[in-house]
């Protein structure tokens, strides 16, 4: 045997060794991270205050690596990150403040679905899902309008970048590809382009949990719905966003005041003009002024199917089943969007009186809301 080569049983131990190196330190930064429940994590100043958050937030019950990992994620890449993140600290590059990337995002969203299991679902199965390749490679669009940097205000928030380093080329001829092809079918708006994780609130309980309170004291909506903007890289809470006020011509819109809508208006917007209907606005006007979006638009999935039966017939003017109506309730191809049907779109030689027991019918029902029963 040549003496310069090595038995294959020696080859294999070197290699064995090699695997249990790696099994052993790929774990240990975020064993390191993890020991003392995120307390280790806290000793450095610039994760402190997520940390300090954490403690009031509505997860406070929900331990660090339930969301962020731990060691039996099975993923090399994350322990990597950990160890790279560890070393970087020992030679005293300590970023001033902890940012989360584009992949962290990713993995941290199909986690929210082990304990939001329905929201998840709905999510998913919703337009709130698609993906960068839907979106970014949209050649219908992209004709049109070339990608630029404000498109990822929405689609994208939490992409480290800019459109130059996501998607090429940037003009209306294409053809178009993503620059990093494993983005392809991640989604552009996670659970947290909407969610703050951290931020303030009563602790969330399962639903058995819950106190039977009685309806003027239920919540509208969960303490984290904010929006995440990418500019400042931080949230602003729903709380904080205002609702447009629009015009129809020289009349002003009535708008619900359903303070979860001004989360919606970030990304639906209307032009500079405030008209609505104008640029991304779906407003409602018509015979629906005045109506919220999730009168309608149904929870994380926007499932519109019972919309309909929610107030029809009781509330119908003319007592038909409006379902059957010519509107893009019934065919996308209708030409009554019924954001903006009116009753003189279809009745165009003139919008006859309410039927008697339509209107005994609308009475019924406002006596029966204002009633408390």
């Amino acid at each position: 045997m040549n003496a310069d080569q090595k038995p294959w049983y020696r080859r294999f131990s070197v290699v064995l060794l090699v695997l249990v190196v790696a099994v052993v330190l790929l774990p240990s930064a975020s064993i390191y991270y993890q020991y003392s429940g995120g307390r280790s994590c806290a000793r450095c100043h610039e994760i402190w205050q997520p940390y300090a958050d954490w403690h009031t937030s509505t997860h406070r019950n929900v331990p660090c690596s339930d969301c962020h990992g731990d060691v039996l994620t099975l993923d090399a890449g994350f322990h990597l990150k950990n160890i790279s993140r560890l070393i970087a600290h020992l030679r005293g590059k300590i970023p001033e403040q902890v940012r989360l990337k584009t992949d962290d995002v990713q993995r941290m969203g199909s986690r929210c679905g082990k304990c939001h299991q329905q929201e998840y679902a709905d999510w998913a199965a919703g337009p709130h899902a698609a993906t960068f390749k839907e979106i970014f490679l949209n050649t219908t669009h992209n004709h049109q309008q070339p990608p630029m940097d404000d498109c990822l205000r929405c689609h994208g928030s939490y992409f480290n970048g800019s459109i130059r380093d996501l998607v090429t080329p940037l003009d209306t001829q294409g053809p178009w590809r993503l620059l990093d092809p494993k983005l392809a079918e991640q989604p552009v708006m996670p659970c947290l382009a909407c969610h703050q994780m951290h931020r303030q609130g009563t602790l969330l309980v399962r639903s058995v949990e819950k106190p039977a309170n009685p309806g003027l004291s239920q919540e509208i909506f969960r303490p984290s719905l904010a929006l995440f903007d990418r500019r400042e890289l931080d949230y602003v809470a729903v709380g904080r966003l205002p609702l447009p006020a629009m015009h129809d011509g020289d009349r002003p819109i009535r708008i619900s005041p359903d303070i979860r809508q001004a989360l919606c208006y970030q990304c639906h917007a209307p032009l500079a003009t405030m008209k609505v209907g104008s640029g991304d606005d779906h407003t409602a006007i018509g015979v629906h002024e005045g109506l919220s979006c999730f009168a309608c638009h149904q929870g994380h999935g926007l499932r519109t199917r019972a919309s309909c039966a929610t107030c029809h017939p009781q509330l119908s003017n003319c007592g038909l089943d409006v379902e059957t109506m010519d509107t893009t309730f019934k065919s996308s191809k209708s030409p009554h969007n019924v954001h903006f049907v009116k009753c003189i779109d279809c009745h165009t030689k003139g919008v006859p009186k309410k039927k008697a027991h339509a209107v005994a019918a609308r009475q019924d029902a406002r006596s029966f809301a204002g009633s408390g029963d």
